[in-house]
């Protein structure tokens, strides 16, 4: 922040008088919150509760890093966004809500969202980050950019009925993502919230909490949940927190550091299914929704489709020709699969579908590749008439 505060106002003072009321925050803290810069990386479920809360107590610049598009299955969470603006840009839906919310901050968006090539410098223009992704990939390249840049980082996840909040913070003794999590999980074991669901008023919880997290921060009030992991449960509405100590061994923040610099090629393979071996080179493990297509189009009688969704989401959205078996019925069909035809399984974004391409796998069957991106890839990629969910 810079070393001279912004004066407010009479307006200003007059909008956050509720905040001046508070003893810790008073008049400075107010100006505090005008002089700072905050980004929030990702318009949807957590970013949204956080962006609207920064926004509303008077954070001066507010950046939003996003490069999706609103679709109608966002509306149930991503509060920025309403059903006028399914189509449109993330970041620009998300601006226009959040200059509504208060004129007298300043919105940039970065409709390229964060990359490994722009993360560190983008990184380095603001006070805050705060961390609204949904995926393995994109949580480690902020944790790794945050740290080179010095940043504290207001980390934030979701999973069905939990949730979870801290901020990681080496520059200031405290531990990072990777202290906690070392290594990713293996590709295909946890779900997404497109696969597993999520409470929508959850994320409206833990976004909530890391606005609040990253206003202590700024203004100098409380303990921020540095060292410290908060998970909620939502169904029996309770907080649990839990010590985190920095790990001498971390291999970003530790001791002896092993990764010093920020490797594209790293993140994406967190990201991505791994590479088939060369064992499955004639029926690879995945393939791309063009490749099934290509497939389906030129061996219509030695390709088999299988759809392992619910039959509610067949009627959402499917692929004409495809064999529903939803996903918990698959042991038991599993005798009757041909094994002179090349099987290709699919579901909503790909992770149950890798699960059964597994399972079938290990029953002896070579000839079965999961559909990368499943249904949802398809309707991106192949055929846009179909609804995104």
């Amino acid at each position: 922040m810079p070393a001279s505060l912004p004066t407010l106002s009479p307006a200003e003072l007059a909008r956050y008088s509720r905040h001046i009321l508070l003893d810790p925050i008073g008049v400075e803290g107010q100006r505090k919150l005008a002089a700072a810069r905050v980004l929030v990386i990702g318009a949807g479920g957590l970013g949204s509760p956080a962006a609207l809360y920064l926004a509303a107590a008077g954070v001066g610049t507010l950046g939003i890093a996003d490069f999706d598009r609103v679709e109608p299955h966002n509306l149930q969470r991503q509060l920025l966004h309403d059903d006028a603006a399914i189509g449109e840009a993330k970041v620009e839906s998300a601006a226009r809500r959040l200059r509504a919310t208060n004129p007298f901050i300043r919105v940039v968006t970065h409709a390229d969202g964060v990359t490994a090539a722009n993360a560190t410098k983008l990184f380095a223009d603001y006070d805050v980050i705060v961390d609204g992704t949904d995926n393995f990939g994109s949580r480690y390249l902020n944790n790794d950019a945050a740290f080179f840049a010095r940043k504290p980082l207001v980390y934030g996840s979701v999973f069905k009925f939990e949730g979870q909040v801290s901020v990681f913070d080496p520059a200031n003794g405290g531990p990072c993502y990777r202290c906690l999590f070392p290594e990713p999980p293996a590709a295909g074991t946890v779900p997404g919230c497109g696969e597993a669901g999520v409470l929508g008023a959850l994320c409206g919880v833990i976004g909530s909490l890391q606005a609040l997290e990253a206003i202590k921060i700024i203004t100098g009030i409380g303990e921020p949940l540095r060292g410290r992991l908060l998970t909620y449960d939502a169904l029996a509405q309770t907080f649990r927190s839990i010590s985190l100590a920095r790990d001498p061994g971390c291999p970003l923040c530790g001791a002896t550091p092993t990764i010093r610099t920020i490797d594209a090629e790293h993140y994406s393979a967190i990201v991505c299914t791994p590479t088939p071996t060369m064992s499955d080179t004639e029926f690879p493990l995945e393939i791309s929704v063009t490749e099934a297509k290509r497939l389906l189009d030129e061996s219509p009688c030695g390709v088999l489709l299988i759809d392992v969704r619910e039959p509610y989401e067949v009627e959402i959205a499917g692929v004409k020709g495809a064999e529903l078996i939803p996903m918990r019925q698959i042991p038991e069909n599993a005798h009757s699969f041909p094994r002179d035809e090349h099987l290709l399984i699919m579901c909503h974004h790909g992770g149950r579908s890798l699960k059964v391409t597994e399972y079938l796998r290990a029953q002896g069957y070579t000839a079965v590749s999961n559909i990368a991106g499943g249904i949802d890839a398809w309707a991106e990629q192949i055929d846009p008439a179909l609804r995104r969910y």
